[in-house]
């Protein structure tokens, strides 16, 4: 893999770039364009799969699989349906694909499409009851840029994959504007992946729960009676999922792990103003393909809408850092956009055009085979869950 450094950008002074409609929204957001189907309940005979969740087969013919939503009731479950195909028709070398790639290279277009996502996505978020602009603008008018310094490794060296503009911004990650928008962005996506939660808490609880069940339960199945000590999140953004990951499991070490520092910057800040932990998270700014962290210190690895931003070559190295890091019988928890999700294989033209335009490595995310990677890395026990309509969660086991 070629490698660079690059002198970062500056730090941005408070609100010159906020809402600039040359740049597009924040990480992991843009999947929340597509339109959504309600949630799909199948009466069918069904079977318990190897991970614990049952799976089913419908009128059609068609996978579901069924997980344990978070809620109130141990005994309410959702049914989320998998589409016939193994990937989207746009994924790939297809027609359609290179129509679509043609039409991202031509610059004006591309332009448009900066701009309308940027507009739809913050309209759509605050007519959900989502502030983003004021969440966005109290992250850029306090004291985060304080952390920046005490976060950030002078020594770091960039990928080249690194610097390309994801979600449209300029900068890519490593901007303070994507960093500020970046939970108001995904608590976006939570509202739009559940349309029919009744609130924003109760979508976020469906996501990251299930999510988390998931993860306990591989680890139940397969690890037996190892506890889970020390956790490492990478790609941890600004710190959602590693903050949920500290609640879930309040006795374990919890490290979250990033390439970006302003991203990484912000996570301490917020963290900084929660009330404080039994167990303080700690940031680690390094690349998740080469931690420079110890072999077998960790009993968790997990990574959350990392993926699809990354080229092939970077998934690979990723999974085998992960496999190094982890201690034997331990568990990685890797969740990300599902190929099979039929929610993106009927992605209208215009949305999957939309969502392609700010994801430059997607095509290579979705043929990539995550499975056999793993196994390849030397996983074993690898098992598959759609957690909720968009996203699948793939654990899998070191072996003693």
């Amino acid at each position: 893999t070629t490698t660079t450094s690059r002198n970062l950008p500056p730090p941005l002074s408070p609100l010159c770039r906020f809402l600039s409609l040359e740049e597009l929204h924040s990480p992991m957001a843009f999947c929340a364009h597509s339109k959504l189907n309600s949630l799909c309940l199948f009466s069918s005979a069904k079977t318990i799969t190897s991970n614990g969740h049952a799976r089913m087969r419908n009128r059609k013919g068609r996978n579901t699989v069924i997980v344990q939503m978070a809620s109130t009731s141990s005994s309410n479950m959702a049914t989320y349906e998998e589409g016939q195909l193994e990937r989207p028709r746009w994924a790939g070398e297809t027609p359609l694909s290179r129509l679509v790639r043609a039409l991202i290279s031509f610059k004006p277009l591309y332009s448009l499409l900066k701009l309308g996502a940027r507009q739809v996505l913050i309209s759509t978020a605050e007519k959900t009851n989502i502030p983003w602009r004021e969440m966005t603008r109290e992250i850029l008018e306090s004291e985060v840029y304080k952390e920046l310094e005490s976060i950030q490794s002078p020594s770091i060296v960039y990928p080249d994959y690194y610097f390309n503009p994801f979600h449209a911004y300029d900068e890519g990650n490593l901007s303070w504007l994507a960093a500020a928008e970046a939970e108001a962005a995904t608590l976006s996506m939570d509202r739009r992946t559940i349309p029919n939660a009744s609130s924003l808490d109760e979508a976020t609880q469906i996501i990251r729960g299930n999510w988390l069940q998931a993860i306990e339960q591989h680890h139940q199945q397969y690890s037996g009676n190892s506890m889970i000590k020390d956790i490492l999140d990478v790609g941890c953004s600004v710190g959602v999922s590693t903050r949920y990951l500290a609640d879930k499991f309040p006795s374990a070490k919890v490290t979250g792990l990033d390439l970006s520092p302003y991203f990484l910057a912000v996570a301490q800040f917020k963290e900084k103003k929660s009330p404080p932990r039994k167990n303080p998270i700690s940031w680690i700014h390094a690349n998740g393909e080469d931690t420079g962290l110890p072999s077998k210190s960790f009993d968790l690895v997990s990574s959350v809408y990392v993926l699809h931003e990354c080229p092939e070559r970077a998934i690979v190295s990723l999974v085998k850092e992960a496999f190094r890091l982890l201690r034997p019988g331990s568990t990685i928890a890797l969740m990300d956009n599902s190929p099979k999700s039929k929610i993106f294989q009927e992605m209208s033209p215009a949305m999957f055009t939309l969502l392609k335009s700010t994801e430059p490595f997607l095509d290579e995310y979705y043929l990539t085979d995550l499975e056999g990677t793993m196994r390849e890395a030397g996983f074993v026990n690898v098992r598959t869950v759609l957690t909720d309509p968009r996203h699948r969660t793939v654990t899998g086991t070191v072996p003693y």
